[in-house]
């Protein structure tokens, strides 16, 4: 059988491959593995574990850019509980213009090491962010493990939200479930 490839044909062929490629997912690098997505970044309230706003952005955007978009005036004053990767001038920016309480986890820098004072306090600190990879645990463990099929910005970003919503009633039935009103 002999196919010939006629102009119209190879576009209409180029437009379908096209289709199925997700141009606005990135690459990105952690832990020395590849990943090629989004990243989901969430505000939780640290006492009942349920998310109060979710971001998602292409997988290379650094952890620290989307802070601005969760932050909102009703955070004024509280902690600020992140990993090392919320540093910068922006985080910083945000931290001031908004008041919060500086707890992010502290890091090594490069042939300096913290100290033990700092070691105690990013223990402190750690007891309570730790809740908020719980969430990103039972996701992963109960909600088909955070893998979306969706092609293109917007529907991952859909699934990303819609996630969150499924998790915070799963939370729910359990706070109620649990009595811990």
């Amino acid at each position: 059988m002999i196919r010939i490839w006629n102009s119209k044909s190879k576009k209409k062929h180029q437009a379908n491959k096209r289709r199925h490629k997700d141009t606005d997912a990135r690459w990105a690098k952690k832990g020395g593995e590849k990943h090629f997505g989004y990243k989901n970044h969430v505000k939780t309230d640290a006492k009942s574990k349920l998310i109060k706003k979710c971001v998602t952005t292409p997988a290379s955007v650094h952890d620290s850019k989307p802070v601005r978009e969760l932050v909102d005036e009703s955070d004024k004053g509280q902690d600020f509980l992140g990993d090392s990767a919320y540093i910068g001038k922006g985080v910083k920016r945000v931290m001031r213009n908004f008041k919060l309480k500086d707890r992010v986890i502290k890091r090594n820098v490069k042939g300096k090491k913290i100290s033990k004072w700092q070691d105690t306090i990013n223990r402190k600190n750690s007891k309570t962010r730790v809740r908020v990879e719980h969430i990103f645990g039972f996701c992963e463990q109960s909600l088909s493990g955070m893998f979306s099929r969706a092609v293109g910005f917007a529907r991952n970003a859909a699934f990303n939200t819609h996630t969150c919503m499924v998790y915070n009633m799963c939370r729910y039935e359990q706070i109620l479930r649990l009595g811990m009103n």
